[in-house]
Order: structure tokens, then sequence, then C-alpha cells
């Protein structure tokens, strides 16, 4: 039954994608973000559902009328110097065999993010966009909470499987950069209904994210927690709050929880962690042979790992974001990965700041900062995972781009008067304006002078 609904979802909705290609996006991100056909068993399991949409919205870019607008700023330049810089790292892959699928996953991944920050920007399309995301990540994080809860925490929570979080320690640092984005949607609904649902399965993904036993996921959840505190207004309360249901939460986990969670500090006992460290050793034994173009994409290989760790025969996956990228992609790659982070910071606290200033764009600061936080929990847990071309985190990115180019457009229409002032007149007569300016309304028109003047005045 499984298998029929999800095939008469995804080919039910192709002649809309090649009507409206965002529609294909959107199918897209839900594809890749909750591999709702890795949940059947039959005929479906391993149709390639992905690659069909995304021809399809391909198609469908050629004969509609939607085009793609990527804006160009310093984070759009940033991100597809690293993009291209993967390219160029391919062409130097040590072991090639291996390195070319891996490259393709990456480039359709990257493909996707820009296609998404070219053509979803409005607001609905990127609430909806971020609503995807948010939804198709809470499935596993309410169906892991309530796991968690009738078996007292005792087993593992696990992801989709053949997917990036198909391990525990990926599902769990997913449902940690997610809830940021749940509490954003959540104070976009206007029903108390929906609002009460998303702060349940928020708990419950919280809790979800603890039964993963990921440590890495429990010190991004610590991450994005202090994150989410300093972005708050009332820091006390949300303080308190934290003080009250944080210990109560610990109080249920098990001791088996316990004893995985103390290995952090004895990490000189433990072989996992030991063999982490082995691996980032690689990296960097690695990156001095090869210090440009590093190893490629799958560098982290048994035989290449007899040749660079300490332990060659310990062999182990990358386990951190910065070493692999370090190994697969050299010193110019790190840079540029480090610098895409920093572009996404400046970016959300730009738009925090000139949203703030504007009345109906208040929304955008809102979405600008919880993406921010959410990143932030995948900058402290991807130090311990190895996740550097993860879906979701450019999916990020695509919408912070869509949120500057937003807000960039109001600030310029509130710095034309004359512009706004058509719009007014023209609304008056009963067409439509620029984005946001409603027919004939005098109070719309004197909250946007209102903005106006609160722009800096060099801006003006």
């Amino acid at each position: 039954m499984r298998d029929i609904v999800v095939t008469l979802i995804v080919f039910g909705s192709l002649p809309f994608i090649v009507a409206r290609p965002y529609i294909g996006v959107l199918m897209w991100t839900w594809l890749g973000t909750m591999n709702p056909h890795r949940l059947t068993w039959g005929f479906a399991h391993d149709l390639p559902f992905a690659a069909i949409v995304a021809v399809t919205t391909l198609i469908g870019l050629v004969f509609s009328k939607d085009r793609v607008r990527v804006p160009w700023t310093p984070l759009t330049v940033v991100w597809l110097c690293f993009v291209l810089w993967m390219n160029v790292t391919t062409l130097f892959a040590l072991v090639p065999a291996d390195a070319y699928p891996e490259w393709s996953r990456a480039m359709k991944v990257q493909l996707f993010a820009f296609l998404s920050a070219g053509l979803l920007r409005t607001k609905g399309r990127l609430n909806a966009f971020l609503l995807i995301i948010a939804a198709s990540l809470a499935f596993f994080g309410v169906k892991g909470g309530i796991f968690s809860v009738v078996t007292g925490g005792m087993y593992r929570v696990w992801g989709p499987e053949g997917s990036f979080i198909d391990g525990n320690n990926a599902i769990g640092l997913a449902l940690v950069m997610a809830l940021p984005v749940m509490w954003y949607l959540r104070g976009e609904a206007r029903s108390k209904w929906i609002r009460r649902g998303a702060l349940a399965a928020m708990v419950l993904s919280s809790l979800a994210v603890l039964t993963t036993q990921s440590r890495g996921a429990v010190l991004a959840i610590a991450g994005m927690a202090a994150m989410l505190w300093w972005k708050g207004k009332e820091k006390v309360p949300l303080a308190f709050g934290l003080a009250i249901v944080v210990p109560l939460v610990l109080t249920f986990m098990p001791d088996e929880w316990w004893a995985r969670m103390q290995t952090i500090s004895s990490y000189q006992q433990d072989t996992s962690a030991l063999g982490r460290i082995n691996a980032w050793w690689f990296a960097f034994h690695l990156s001095l042979d090869h210090p440009i173009v590093g190893g490629g994409f799958e560098a982290f290989n048994p035989e290449l790992f007899l040749k660079y760790a300490p332990n060659p025969l310990d062999f182990h996956d990358a386990h951190s974001i910065y070493f692999q990228v370090l190994g697969e992609q050299g010193y110019v790659g790190l840079v540029l990965f480090i610098a895409l982070g920093l572009a996404v910071v400046r970016t959300g606290g730009w738009i925090e700041r000139q949203a703030a200033r504007i009345p109906d764009m208040s929304w955008a600061a809102r979405a600008a900062a919880m993406i921010q936080v959410g990143l932030v929990g995948y900058a402290v847990g991807g130090a311990f995972l190895g996740l550097a071309y993860f879906d979701l985190v450019y999916h990020m990115i695509a919408a912070m781009v869509i949120l500057r180019a937003l807000v960039e457009e109001r600030v310029a229409e509130l710095k034309n008067p004359q512009a706004v002032s058509s719009a007014a007149a023209a609304g008056a007569n009963g067409r439509s304006g620029p984005v946001g300016v409603t027919a004939g309304g005098g109070s719309r028109r004197r909250q946007l002078r209102q903005a106006a003047a609160k722009l800096p005045a060099q801006g003006r």
C-alpha cells in the first residue's frame, strides 16, 4: 500500500512540475529529506524517484515561464566557488572509481540547492520549502520520540536506510538542525492547535536526538540551545525553562545512555573515539602531501589509510566535516568551506538588522535567526560527524540567500518613495503594485513611510 501511495504522489506531481518547476524543487526536497520510498517494502523501494523528478523539473524549466534568478551576493559567490573547487579536486582524485559517484551525488545536491535559491523567491514558496524540510524530519523525530518513551530509551533511534541520515549520528544532527526551523514555523502558524502540535513535535524530536545516543548530536543540541538563548529576546524565561526541562529529560535516560555520554571526557579509553582521532590524523597527513587539492571525494579509503594513518589498520570515515573537507578538498577547500559558514552568519546578521526596521519583514528576521541557530548546531555537531556535503545544510544556505533577496527588494522599495507612491496609486485604481504593497491602503502607506524613516541615512 505504501508503495502505491508514494508512487501516485510522485507521478501525479509530474504534470504540475512541468508547468511550475518550483514544485519539482519542493518534491525533490521531500524525496531527499524524508526518503519516503525507503519506508516501503515493495517495488517503490528502489525506484529512482528523485531522478525522475529532477529530469521533469529541468524539462519544466525549458517550457514554463518560471526563470531561475539566483541572487548574486557575497554568500552565493563563496558558495559557487566552493562548488567549483569540488569539481577541480575531483579531477585529481586519488581514488577516481570511488570519487566520481560521490561527486555526482554532491553535484545533484548543489544543483537543486541553487535551483531552490533561484525559484523559491517568495515568502509563500520559501515557507513551503522550510515546512517540507521540517515536516520530513519531524516525522522521524516524532516517531523516534514515541519509540523512546515506549521503550524507556533503551534502544537507539536510526534514520531511513540508504539516505544521508541513515545512521544514528546523522539523524541526530539532522533533527538538531530542524528544531529551530520548526520553532520558526510554529510562530508563523495561526491556529493554536498547529502551534501546539509543532511544540509537541519539537519535544519528541529533542527526545529522539538524545536517544540516538550520538555524542556529536548531544554536543550539537547544547550548542544550538546556547545560540537560541543568545538570539532570543526573553533570555531569563528561556534559561529558567531549560533549567527545569533539561534535568527532567535527563533523568529519563537509561544507564546505557549515561555510560556512552561519559566517554566524551574519557575518550582515551574509547575505541570509537580513538578511531576518529586516527582518521583526523590521516586527513592531516594526507593534506601534507596534497595541500592544494586534497585527495578528492572518498579519499578516506582503506588503501590510503595504509600510507597516511598513524594506525593503518583502524580504518574510519572522516567523522568530522572539517577534516573531511581538509582530506578531500585540501586547504583551499577547507578555507572556502569555513568562509561559506562565515558568509552565512554575516548574511543572517544583515537580514536581522534590516528586517527589524521594516514592520512586515519581521518574519524574515526570525527565519534568518533560526537558520543561523540550526547551522550553529551543524557547526558544533559536524565537528564529530562526516556530513560535509549533507543536503540539508545547503537547503538552509539557499533559504538564507532567498531571505536576503526578499529583504533587499523591500529595502530598495522603501528607499524609492516615488515607486511606493506609484504602487499605492496603482492599487487605488484596482491594479496590483510591487510585492507587499496592498491596494489603496492609507495605513499601509504610513507604515512604509515610517519604515523608510528607520532605514540608515546612507541608504535613503
